[in-house]
């Protein structure tokens, strides 16, 4: 049984958004459906969708701006535009706000589908990857695998694989404390950054096998991976 993409749409026309949000659902899509900026941002942070369809006009925060805001705790995540605006400036405006893709009102269903797939199977690839070796292990990302050596491979949860994830990514440099929480627990209030601490510690014991690495705590700025 294989997982279902979690998509989030946001889109002020109530009408439009239920079309596409059904279309999609019998597409076997889980759609996370908001009518205005805020409400989308709110669902990001709590469903943490694999791919956003961003109506660019909406009320209390537009597409742009919502893009803008997504794009400084998540590099990745698919975005796709909807807009009635059609001038190359507002296209222009659009992906240097961090769109992989635009679509001009009216548009078909099918053509929406066929460029959520494409950037669905993009990133897939670009999961493929990730690969790294820190110190003697390997850490392969989208398997969610940590392996010492020979040994046995150690089966990391979703958590622990995303956390490590970024900690690699950064290398020897400061992960910030509160755009990790943000990214990850879609907050960074007290409770989560103590859950966050436990899976550091599980991180460094699941690590322990070799000595060179290390998993620093800069207080009250976040963690840096060295080795």
């Amino acid at each position: 049984m294989f997982d279902k993409t979690s998509i989030l749409l946001a889109e002020d026309e109530p009408a439009l958004g239920q079309i596409v949000k059904e279309s999609l659902e019998s597409r076997d899509f889980i759609v996370h459906f908001a009518q205005n900026g805020e409400k989308a941002l709110e669902l990001y942070h709590q469903k943490k969708p694999e791919l956003l369809v961003l109506d660019v006009m909406m009320p209390k925060k537009d597409g742009f701006t919502l893009a803008k805001e997504i794009r400084q705790i998540d590099e990745h995540v698919p975005i796709i535009f909807l807009t009635a605006k059609s001038q190359t400036k507002d296209v222009v405006e659009g992906f240097s706000m961090g769109a992989n893709d635009y679509l001009k009102k009216p548009f078909s269903m099918e053509e929406l589908i066929v460029r959520i797939k494409n950037l669905i199977q993009r990133n897939a690839q670009q999961e493929k990857s990730e690969i790294f070796q820190i110190g003697r292990y390997e850490f392969d990302f989208p398997k969610q695998t940590l392996q010492f050596q020979s040994e046995e491979k150690q089966l990391l949860t979703h958590r622990e694989a995303h956390l490590l994830f970024h900690l690699s990514k950064n290398k020897n440099e400061l992960l910030d404390r509160s755009l990790i929480l943000n990214k990850l627990w879609g907050n960074d209030d007290f409770f989560n950054a103590r859950s966050m601490d436990v899976f550091i510690s599980k991180l460094r014991k699941k690590l322990a096998a070799d000595p060179d690495i290390q998993i620093l705590n800069v207080r009250g700025y976040g963690y840096k991976l060295i080795f």
